[in-house]
């Protein structure tokens, strides 16, 4: 079953962001079984990170629900809403969304 994390930083969470970095890309590497897309939010017009999304594959929310709970930017205090969605794949065109160079 697929559901979706929708996270927004705090306005003042740069510094939680940096200091958390590795910590949260471990994290992610620890779950790539079940971790379909994820990737930082970002400004309309310029790098600046303002949030993260994970597309996940757990069989229900409690599993969901610990996945968020634990995950180090969360943990740290970054966000200051996460949202959690079940989703239905509809469409999937992995082949439309090009790699983007670091930052972007």
């Amino acid at each position: 079953m697929l559901w979706i994390i929708y996270c927004e930083d705090r306005d003042d969470g740069k510094a939680i962001r940096e200091a958390t970095r590795e910590e949260h890309l471990r994290y992610l590497d620890q779950h790539e079984d079940v971790l379909v897309l994820g990737g930082a939010l970002l400004a309309d017009a310029d790098p600046t990170r303002t949030g993260s999304c994970f597309v996940l594959n757990l069989p229900n929310r409690a599993a969901v629900d610990a996945f968020s709970l634990e995950e180090p930017f969360r943990k740290a205090g970054l966000f200051k809403r996460v949202t959690i969605s079940r989703m239905r794949k509809g469409q999937f065109n992995p082949s439309a969304a090009p790699a983007t160079a670091e930052g972007e």
